[in-house]
């Protein structure tokens, strides 16, 4: 009998998803492009800071470990 239970709230719970999926506002191709646009050059700016401020820190630090 709880396999009825468990089977049926399954359903619901996948009829619900379906229902909020279709409320979802999808974006179009061309802010698809623009957002992981914007997405990928955030990243490779904060990449590239990291690098740097790492080198920098690396660079400083090296000398005093190294004594």
């Amino acid at each position: 009998m709880a396999s009825k239970g468990l089977l049926a709230r399954i359903k619901k719970y996948f009829r619900e998803v379906r229902a909020e999926l279709r409320k979802v506002n999808w974006p179009n191709f061309k802010e698809l492009a623009s957002y992981t646009t914007v997405v990928l050059v955030t990243v490779f700016i904060v990449a590239v800071f990291i690098g740097v401020v790492d080198l920098i820190f690396s660079n400083l630090i090296a000398p005093l470990i190294i004594r």
